[in-house]
């Protein structure tokens, strides 16, 4: 009778260690914290199981072997887990997680080249998640079966920034109705020109490994089981340059003692749509992978470096030289890659920046740039100023190149999330402000000032310049403003006047002569001046 009930306790032990794993899919790995609560769960139960027939049989519970193995495996996981966590922390390893990130002193006129209009992500998240959720409202065919995750990852797409999110099951019982044949299609977002695409996938080559699966095609326990010794970081979704869609799964490595000091040492892709799985080594990644070290760990690496340089101690007490990023971050698509940007500020809490840092996400390499100046917060305010009478909100800003001076670009949107205007903010003097409806009158205006104040310590252009015979003019009407749309003989760009800005093209007739300088553009050249 008493082996039976130990097969039994062993029976229920083994079952409720399986269904607590499936659950909560931890890694197996000492790195894991949640292994270790998993182990320490083990040990209760098995405790628990091995004396209950004991307790049952009016044993006093100190003298039940079971109970003393039990507790006293427990204490020592405990003290194990507690030590680990204190030997890793900064703590005791100050220098060394100052030394996690590698920083390089960079030139901002040399490293990032001027303003290129198909590269500027005029949208944040936020905005996009509105374009995104509008785009799903008007798929009748989807809209009552799935909704739009909010990954919403940005990414480099055939040299265009981009975000990128799949649809999900909008609930389970939509889950159990269309799980046979998986999510038909994923939502993308230019960020330069707000344009937003359903991208449908074939019929048969639907999305089945995804966060909104339940059982084994989802995307996390689709890992674990392939992989049981990793430890995830945050996912993204992306897709390649022919538009498959894949799941990049970055994996943590830690540096320092047993959960400290995390970065990214490998990164598995996961085809979203066969479940397919490679896994690199991080200096091997694919260079259409965008998304790997997250902005979150990239913005922490960076605090690590600036808060520790001179000691744990010291960023606690003294804060001698210790620097942290600000409270914000953006993106930046340069060289096919997408870089974090951020501010550096003191610790004591000014309104000012040291300069700023760029990190890129699928390398970790990272830039500094000295540039004292206006902390974001304090240049969104200023532009927030110039259209307080429309009560628009600004974006966090973009750092752009604009005439060789760093310059805060940002987006002003009215309360139903709409972009409306865009703002240019000089850094190094945050009271110099320009507004636009469009970026080109943004930019030509910001010019403008830098010429009148006198900032810009390289000469300013406003663009190209070309001369020519009018070929085609024609009036149209965007937004309620009235342009011009000219062509020149021998050429197939098109020319857009603004005739609020040049009156005088009205007096001009096809078959003369005129000289326009201008902005280039993809589609239309934004005609800054007419001689």
């Amino acid at each position: 009778m008493k082996l039976k009930w130990k097969l039994l306790s062993a029976f229920l032990a083994a079952a409720a260690a399986c269904v607590y794993y499936y659950v909560t899919i931890p890694a197996v790995n000492i790195h894991s914290s949640g292994f270790w609560l998993f182990i320490v769960s083990l040990v209760v139960v098995l405790t628990l199981l091995f004396s209950a027939r004991s307790m049952r049989d009016g044993y006093s519970v100190r003298d039940i072997r079971p109970v003393k193995v039990g507790g006293l495996l427990t204490v020592v996981l405990l003290l194990i887990y507690g030590a680990g966590t204190i030997l890793s922390s900064p703590i005791v390893n100050a220098k060394k997680y100052h030394e996690l990130l590698s920083i390089q002193e960079g030139t901002f006129t040399e490293d990032i080249a001027e303003v290129n209009y198909n590269e500027i992500p005029l949208l944040d998240k936020s905005s996009a998640t509105l374009l995104g959720n509008r785009k799903m409202g008007s798929l009748i065919d989807m809209v009552s079966q799935f909704e739009v995750s909010p990954l919403y990852t940005q990414i480099n797409y055939q040299n265009k920034p981009m975000r990128v999110t799949p649809l999900t099951y909008a609930s389970p019982i939509k889950w159990l109705t269309n799980m046979s044949e998986g999510i038909p299609a994923y939502i993308m977002i230019d960020m330069t020109t707000q344009d937003t695409e359903c991208v449908r996938l074939s019929e048969g080559s639907y999305i089945r490994y995804s966060q909104g699966e339940y059982f084994n095609r989802n995307i996390y326990r689709h890992l674990r089981f392939r992989y049981p010794t990793f430890i995830f970081d945050q996912l993204s979704f992306e897709i390649d340059e022919e538009g498959t869609p894949y799941w990049i799964c970055p994996v943590k490595k830690f540096n320092i003692g047993l959960f400290g000091g995390q970065t990214i040492g490998k990164v598995v892709l996961c085809n979203a749509i066969t479940g397919e799985t490679a896994c690199y080594e991080i200096e091997d990644c694919p260079q259409w992978v965008d998304s790997v070290y997250s902005a979150p760990l990239l913005i922490q690496l960076y605090d690590y470096y600036g808060l520790y340089m001179n000691g744990f101690f010291n960023s606690v007490l003294s804060q001698k030289g210790c620097l942290q990023t600000t409270d914000g971050y953006n993106y930046l698509a340069m060289e096919d890659d997408v870089w974090v940007y951020t501010g550096i500020t003191s610790v004591s809490g000014d309104e000012s920046n040291v300069g700023f840092v760029l990190m890129n996400q699928r390398t970790m390499e990272a830039k500094y740039y000295s540039c004292p100046g206006a902390e974001e917060y304090s240049a969104m305010n200023s532009a927030e100023g110039q259209v307080q009478n429309l009560g628009y909100h600004s974006t966090f800003p973009l750092l752009l190149n604009v005439a060789s001076e760093p310059t805060y670009f940002m987006a002003l949107k009215d309360d139903a999330g709409l972009v409306k205007k865009y703002a240019m903010v000089n850094i190094k003097k945050y009271q110099n402000v320009a507004i636009g409806d469009t970026v080109a009158e943004c930019e030509k205006a910001y010019i403008s000032l830098l010429k009148t104040n006198g900032i810009s310590s390289s000469p300013v252009s406003v663009g190209e310049s070309t001369a020519g015979t009018i070929e085609t003019v024609a009036p149209v009407v965007l937004e309620g403003n009235s342009h011009y749309y000219v062509m020149l003989s021998g050429s197939d760009q098109i020319f857009d006047v603004p005739v609020s800005d040049f009156p005088q093209i009205v007096r001009y007739k096809e078959g003369e002569r005129i000289t326009l300088e201008y902005i280039a553009g993809e589609a239309l050249q934004i005609v800054t001046g007419i001689q």
